[in-house]
């Protein structure tokens, strides 16, 4: 008996993953049937997305497993009609597609860039910058893709400070956790970038009260959730010079509305949700992969512990 997968996703990705789909299945071994419209009681694995509109699991009797073409979660950690496992996307080509952009603003900040970009004034002022040895960055969250920017900022040679909810261990970054080093953290963090996930334990993570640790100019770099920032905490933090620039990929409403004060503040640069996103052709292969252990009885990977929300 084939093996019945639902692709509950955006619909117009279904040409886009449906040979894909096929292709690594088949390469693997796996015996499927692949739709988009299955008898709810028929289908074996879920991959899913938000914009597909399933919200109700519980007619799925013979789920073994719902695969998230996302990485974040927060829109399905909850839904309590959800019994079986869930897995969230984590791929390398998501992967690189965020380590290059988070790099690319990092250097951006460490080197000056705007002020020669933007600000040419005739004004002729050599003034270099230190070297990356000299700079700190604190990362907010040390998952995955954080993990993946710390490695990458530290062969840089950036003094690179990383914090999260529990201990981790990443050779030649200084690992933090707990409130206590959250304060120690932001206190160094000449360059912060935030890849927490989006919970309820790290909404407004960077607020008037953190804001205040930093030192004075710090720059604020976030592709992670929108809701880990106090928009109104963060703009009193820029009209002050607490912050002397933020760059804001992620915000509470997308596409961020036209009159919102981002737009118009000259120390925030907006860009509209392009840090990464999810490749087809990476997600695919990951995807398939967790079919094929769950066929063959092995451990699914990349599993959110629901408890946490990631």
């Amino acid at each position: 008996m084939p093996v019945n997968v639902l692709f509950s996703a955006r619909p117009a990705l279904w040409s886009v993953y449906e040979p894909l789909l096929t292709k690594y299945l088949d390469d693997a071994g796996v015996d499927v049937q692949l739709g988009t419209d299955f008898e709810p009681d028929q289908v074996d694995y879920v991959i899913y997305a938000p914009n597909g509109g399933l919200l109700d699991f519980a007619p799925f009797t013979r789920l073994k497993a719902v695969l998230s073409l996302w990485a974040g979660v927060e829109k399905i950690a909850d839904n309590e009609t959800l019994a079986v496992p869930l897995a969230r996307m984590v791929d390398h080509g998501l992967t690189q597609g965020m380590t290059e952009w988070v790099v690319g603003h990092v250097l951006r900040y460490h080197l000056g860039m705007d002020r020669h970009i933007t600000e040419q004034d005739g004004v002729w002022d050599p003034d270099s910058p230190p070297l990356a040895q000299e700079r700190k960055v604190c990362i907010l969250g040390l998952g995955a893709l954080g993990e993946a920017a710390a490695r990458a900022l530290t062969a840089l040679n950036f003094q690179v400070i990383g914090w999260s909810r529990t201990a981790k261990e990443i050779p030649g970054v200084t690992c933090l956790h707990d409130s206590d080093g959250l304060r120690d953290a932001l206190s160094q963090a000449e360059i912060t970038v935030l890849l927490l996930p989006d919970t309820p334990a790290t909404e407004n993570a960077l607020n008037a009260e953190t804001l205040a640790l930093l030192p004075k100019g710090a720059r604020i770099i976030n592709p992670g959730r929108g809701p880990l920032i106090d928009d109104d905490a963060l703009m009193d933090a820029l009209n002050s010079g607490q912050v002397g620039h933020a760059t804001l990929d992620v915000f509470r409403v997308e596409p961020l509305p036209e009159d919102h004060p981002y737009w118009a503040h000259p120390n925030v640069t907006v860009t509209p949700h392009i840090a990464s996103e999810t490749r087809p052709v990476t997600a695919a292969q990951v995807i398939c992969e967790n079919i094929r252990r769950g066929e063959a009885g092995e451990l699914f990977v990349h599993l959110v512990d629901r408890t946490l929300g990631y």
